[in-house]
């Protein structure tokens, strides 16, 4: 497995993580009575922290991840010296133009999941849905395209452009 998909695969444990504790938390509270239905402050607010969350976790989570992989291949390369393991890390990480190529064929198909939730979020509100279902349709709608992204960066790493 190439280092950029290792990458994507820590970025979508990441998300997968945040998204499941976000529906842990909120609806834990909303089924508890804590939160109403039409508290859009209190849902919103949920939300920022959890987007907060998810940002932070990310970074430390790639930071833990980049240092895990450079003592990998140090390990692995343990018979060479330090410019040389160099050198091979710093030659995994480098983007090519397929890696470009791939990123952007799946930050469309992400946008496409993103652009139908916040349609469907539009339609919940005007079939009369509380406003709490729009916003965790838009919610849901961007961390699912989110993780669509990073799956079909895996599919055409594996299967090709």
């Amino acid at each position: 497995m190439s280092y950029q998909e290792k990458k994507i695969l820590t970025n979508m444990l990441s998300g997968i993580v945040v998204l499941v504790a976000y529906y842990i938390y909120a609806f834990g509270r909303y089924r508890n009575g804590l939160e109403d239905a039409n508290d859009l402050k209190c849902w919103a607010g949920t939300m920022l922290l959890f987007i907060g969350i998810g940002v932070v976790a990310s970074i430390i989570i790639m930071i833990i991840f980049h240092i895990l992989y450079a003592i990998a291949i140090a390990v692995k390369q343990r018979n060479y010296d330090d410019k040389e393991i160099n050198h091979t890390i710093e030659a995994s990480m480098v983007e090519d133009e397929m890696d470009t190529l791939i990123g952007l064929k799946s930050s469309r198909i992400g946008f496409i999941f993103a652009g139908v939730g916040f349609v469907a979020a539009l339609v919940s509100l005007m079939l009369g849905q509380p406003p709490f279902v729009m916003l965790n349709l838009l919610f849901f709608s961007f961390s699912i395209g989110s993780l669509a992204e990073g799956g079909f960066s895996i599919y055409y790493y594996r299967k090709g452009l």
